[in-house]
């Protein structure tokens, strides 16, 4: 019996895991099949213009969102680590919580 072990999400956070803020912080990477990964905040979901949506039900993803909201895995990784430093929470980005503002 053949037997496969997948890694399907990474998580992305300046803050350290042990930050109280850090759950809220971390940008999640999750692989949506067929080869393409998301980007995704507590629900949204980040296009190609750098826009974060709201993540539609499966059934209302159009091939056109898909193309628009989906990503290479690399990509998509690259993308995440890239954003997470201004990820906002409650006006307030990740990188303010560790008084880092550029």
């Amino acid at each position: 019996m053949k037997v496969d072990a997948n890694v399907t999400e990474w998580s992305v956070s300046v803050l350290p895991e042990d930050n109280v803020n850090h759950h809220t912080y971390v940008i999640t990477v999750a692989y949506r099949g067929r080869g393409r990964w998301a980007i995704l905040h507590h629900g949204f979901c980040l296009g190609r213009d750098g826009e974060w949506d709201y993540e539609v039900q499966p059934s209302s993803r159009e091939d056109e969102w898909l193309d628009a909201h989906r990503f290479a895995r690399d990509e998509a990784l690259a993308i995440a680590v890239r954003e997470a430093p201004n990820v906002v929470v409650n006006g307030r980005t990740a990188a303010s919580l560790l008084g880092e503002d550029a």
